[in-house]
């Protein structure tokens, strides 16, 4: 097996692992799942409002940029549980904090979707 053979190979079971991840995510974490049911009731409302492309692109950016950092979130969880099974003062901080990040581009979503709807509502 050449040196280009076997890097093409383990891209191909990289590329396994993370769609072994993402399902993982899908089945099993709540929100990933209000995330993705949001993500496709937004995709049948833009093409009911018929979405330029550029509002395309940023919906679909803004949709699977929330459901990344809801994976984000998940993982830092996983990993403080991990470490620390028990309750930890510093663990919750740490967990609180990256709950915060996702309520931060959670807020900035709605506001985008806010800017892109409304006009076309009214």
């Amino acid at each position: 097996m050449s040196k280009h053979d076997s890097f093409v190979k383990n891209r191909v079971k990289s590329i396994g692992f993370a769609f072994k991840g993402a399902l993982h995510l899908i089945k099993n974490e709540a929100s990933i799942q209000v995330q993705l049911v949001i993500g496709i009731i937004l995709t049948i409302v833009g093409f009911y409002f018929e979405l330029s492309t550029t509002e395309w692109i940023i919906q679909v950016l803004v949709i699977g940029l929330i459901i990344a950092i809801e994976g984000i979130n998940s993982v830092i969880e996983e990993i403080a549980d991990f470490i620390h099974p028990d309750y930890h003062k510093k663990i919750g901080l740490i967990k609180d904090i990256s709950a915060g990040a996702v309520l931060i581009f959670a807020t900035t979503a709605i506001i985008i979707g806010f800017i892109i709807y409304l006009p076309k509502i009214f």
